[in-house]
């Protein structure tokens, strides 16, 4: 699979965009452990143009988490140009365009999913992105449609294909489900099958195993697959999934040992990127799910989130047994 000239091999396994999760630390775990290709968090294309320190830094990278893309979001063609120019300028392989976004905040703003209510700002929107973006590829991550009316998902792809968008991801729920319900494969089935469609499709929605991984391609014939939750605390599930898809076999679940070795080494990621006192506090997201379905688990996360430095964090991970926890507690 190609996105322009970016060259993902077979049926690549793609890191979703997540709010305060797919930062740069998580980013660079992802990859190491499969992700073909990972992205920010989606970045507000207003903060963007006011030089927010945060919005800034989110767009931060290292060389190793290539190929990247900086994933932006508005309401205003105005402030998207300008923000494309500003992700164009920190150098990524990809801009991507949040137009899926369900979070009322966002859609008010005439965002995020907004744009599903009102395709000809959606046409408006992507061009400007595709025009001041120039040799860099845009992609797109979309829902089916604002509701089961309005489910127009084969003409939007077409559309953005018209304007220059190289690839389009689709959350296969509408605006309205949110993230509740199963996610409806169906129509990425349909989709793959729309006359004149020629850009990847890229599914997304109720990938947790390898397993689905390889269901949603068979079943679907989409192109490649995102994955979001099922990564968060699980970065293993791209090499599992990618030897799934190869092999038919599954590799064994990750030892307590290697998943408590990898949380703390995405810790020190994080502190480095972040700083102690954030890197710490963003980390929390990510314990509950390291530690998912360990004996004491629940009890040595209660512990670390009491702590506001990484040093105390690291001594509790790594010095953790399951059968000594109370024992040293």
């Amino acid at each position: 699979m190609y996105i322009d000239q970016i060259q993902l091999g077979n049926r690549p396994l793609f890191l979703a965009p997540m709010e305060d999760v797919s930062d740069s630390p998580f980013r660079q775990i992802c990859r190491r452990k499969g992700a073909d290709i990972v992205y920010t968090e989606f970045i507000s294309s207003e903060a963007i143009i006011r030089d927010s320190d945060i919005a800034l830094h989110k767009m931060h990278f290292e060389e190793a988490e290539r190929p990247f893309g900086i994933q932006i979001f508005g309401g205003r063609e105005e402030a998207m140009e300008g923000a494309t120019k500003v992700a164009k300028a920190n150098n990524p392989d990809l801009i991507d365009i949040n137009f899926g976004c369900p979070v009322y905040k966002i859609v008010k703003k005439g965002a995020g999913s907004a744009c599903l209510k009102d395709l000809g700002m959606m046409e408006r929107m992507a061009g400007t992105v595709v025009d001041a973006a120039g040799d860099y590829p845009v992609t797109v991550k979309t829902r089916l449609g604002w509701d089961d009316h309005t489910i127009r998902i084969g003409e939007v792809a077409l559309m953005l294909q018209r304007i220059g968008v190289k690839a389009l991801t689709v959350h296969a729920r509408t605006r309205s489900q949110k993230y509740k319900g199963d996610a409806r494969w169906e129509y990425l089935k349909k989709l793959k099958n729309t006359p004149g469609l020629e850009i990847p499709i890229i599914g997304n929605g109720d990938v947790t195993t390898p397993e689905l991984a390889k269901k949603m391609f068979d079943e679907t014939g989409v192109d490649g697959v995102m994955i979001g939750r099922g990564a968060i605390g699980n970065p293993w599930i791209f090499e599992h999934a990618r030897h799934y898809l190869e092999t038919g076999e599954l590799l064994p679940n990750p030892t307590l040992r290697e998943r408590l070795e990898l949380c703390a080494e995405q810790l020190r990621l994080s502190v480095a990127h972040h700083g102690e006192r954030y890197g710490v506090i963003i980390m929390k997201k990510h314990y509950g799910q390291y530690l998912k379905g360990v004996r004491n688990g629940k009890k040595l996360r209660a512990a670390i989130m009491e702590e506001k430095e990484m040093e105390p964090v690291l001594e509790l991970l790594l010095n953790f047994r399951e059968e000594e926890y109370f024992a040293v507690a």
